[in-house]
């Protein structure tokens, strides 16, 4: 059980803000400690080993397939037949599919340079502390914690329950039955993330290996048909490619989808070893890998179908295997599962840390910010994720979580882009291990605008309006509980009792912060 002296901690988030800003100040001439404007940021080395506090345990392999576990999940096996519908073109596709990976590839690096200035968890949340503020920060965690990361692990945990429960089931999976799939799948997840960060990295590494496994049998079984002769699509042209800018944007969407996860291992970056070197050489690597991937497998894709074929399909991926396996077309299902399995374990992974680096900051209930005594897994803000993604599955429905989740994760994404290029102005000599190109940020930084006001445009979306004024809900919350920092009486002995029951504690930081009052 915890010891008593763990059960408090300090509430008082003015009086935390003016011990970090104390600590900015005594060693503002050295950025290398790890400080920067008022921020905490975990340096290598910086912490004992024997505390209470996230361990560094993620190599480059595990970095890796973090990055490839997350990005390669359901959306490769749903969007084909979504781009195809929106670009009426092969070509166009195929080209749109590179430039998503290229875009993926050009912001993952961006958040390379951000992620080795502030080696903080957190990704967007820690940059927007750093270039711009309190407030920015909160809104994205409002937004990030309530909705983008349940709202993500929902829709790859629908998918996987949908292929599951058909992979065992004649004709259509009742809608319960994939809901009660989806909500045990979710619990799964949670007990392996909260158990052990080994067991969580091993869980991704093992599945990532599968994934791949399975893409090249469907690149593999393509190349055959094609060698076969008489492909079912031979002309890969433009055709009747469509001039219309927001109907681009949109197939924009659908491809970033399956591309995202590209900055998961930004969440976790307290917990990667040597993260100034192995933060950007997970990206090189792990990127490229995914965007190869991509365009192979959705060639091998039209050597069996055509493009009609694959717009009409609900289930691409099947459709492929029953035509190219046969009596082994069951792979292809399994291998959906292990793909989105291993997805969604990835953004539970990631999703707990961001929940973990907001409430050390004073912006969500001090709970979520603590840790196992012993197993050092963030176990409160896991459980937190999960509970709101589960409410989520209930009334689940894919198209409008894809829709409310891209629009409203590009908002954020050129965010951060602007954060960068901003303490390029601001903090010129600022340590920088790893610096990306000027033109990378300010290239995604543009696009990142188009994909937020190009389908308004086009084809406003109720979506789109709920995801805007859920963003400026956040003010309500922001205004008292941060900005003066009034409290819930009742959250005290709710703190207490939720700290017991999960054995968790404050962290070093906090700790610190408590002696720092004595």
């Amino acid at each position: 059980m915890v010891q008593n002296e763990c059960s408090t901690k300090v509430n008082n988030n003015a009086t935390r803000r003016c011990i970090q800003q104390c600590r900015s100040n005594e060693t503002s001439d050295r950025p290398e400690n790890g400080l920067s404007n008022g921020h905490y940021v975990a340096r290598s080395g910086s912490i004992p080993a024997d505390t209470v506090n996230l361990k560094r345990r993620v190599g480059l392999l595990s970095g890796v397939a973090l990055i490839v576990g997350t990005m390669i999940g359901s959306g490769i096996f749903v969007s084909p037949s979504e781009l195809l519908k929106q670009t009426d073109s092969v070509a166009v596709s195929l080209i749109i599919w590179a430039l998503a990976g290229g875009l993926a590839m050009l912001g993952a690096l961006a958040y390379a340079e951000l992620g080795t200035m502030n080696t903080s968890s957190g990704a967007e949340y820690a940059y927007f502390m750093d270039a711009f503020g309190s407030l920015p920060a909160f809104l994205f965690s409002w937004v990030s914690t309530l909705v983008l990361k349940p709202s993500q692990l929902a829709i790859i945990i629908l998918t996987f329950a949908q292929y599951t429960c058909g992979a065992f089931m004649v004709g259509e999976a009742p809608t319960l039955a994939v809901k009660l799939v989806a909500t045990a799948t979710i619990m799964l997840l949670l007990f392996i993330n909260c158990y052990s960060v080994n067991l969580a990295t091993g869980v991704q590494n093992v599945f990532t290996a599968a994934k791949l496994v399975a893409i090249a049998i469907v690149c593999v079984g393509g190349l055959y048909k094609f060698i076969e002769g008489n492909p079912a699509t031979s002309d890969m042209g433009f055709g009747n490619a469509k001039q219309n800018y927001g109907k681009i944007a949109t197939a924009f969407y659908s491809g970033l989808w399956a591309y995202d996860g590209w900055n998961n291992l930004n969440y976790a970056t307290e917990e990667i070893k040597n993260p100034d070197k192995n933060l950007p050489r997970s990206i090189m690597l792990g990127i490229p890998l995914v965007t190869v991937c991509y365009v192979f497998i959705n060639i091998a894709y039209l050597f069996v179908m055509t493009p009609d074929e694959m717009i009409a399909s609900e289930a691409v991926a099947v459709t492929f295997g029953q035509r190219v396996l046969g009596s082994y077309a069951w792979i292809i299902p399994l291998s959906v599962a292990i793909s989105t399995f291993g997805a969604a374990n990835g953004t539970v992974f990631a999703a707990g840390r961001l929940g973990f680096a907001t409430s050390r900051e004073g912006h969500f209930s001090d709970i979520l910010s603590y840790i196992h005594v012993r197993r050092f897994t963030p176990i409160p803000a896991l459980v937190f994720h999960a509970v709101i993604a589960i409410a989520m599955v209930i009334p689940g429905n894919i198209d409008s979580l894809i829709n409310f989740f891209s629009f409203t994760a590009w908002i954020f994404y050129g965010g951060a882009m602007a954060a960068l290029l901003w303490q390029r102005h601001t903090k010129p000599n600022f340590p920088r291990p790893y610096r990306v190109p000027t033109i990378a940020p300010i290239l995604v930084l543009i696009i990142s605008i188009y994909l937020v006001i190009a389908p308004i445009v086009e084809n406003p979306e109720l979506e789109y309006l709920y995801a805007s004024l859920f963003i400026a809900a956040g003010l309500v919350f922001y205004i008292p509980f941060v900005h003066y920092q009034k409290s819930i009486g009742l959250m005290e002995p709710i703190t207490i009792f939720l700290q017991k029951w999960f054995e968790v504690a404050p962290t070093e930081v906090m700790e610190e912060e408590r002696c720092f009052l004595s």
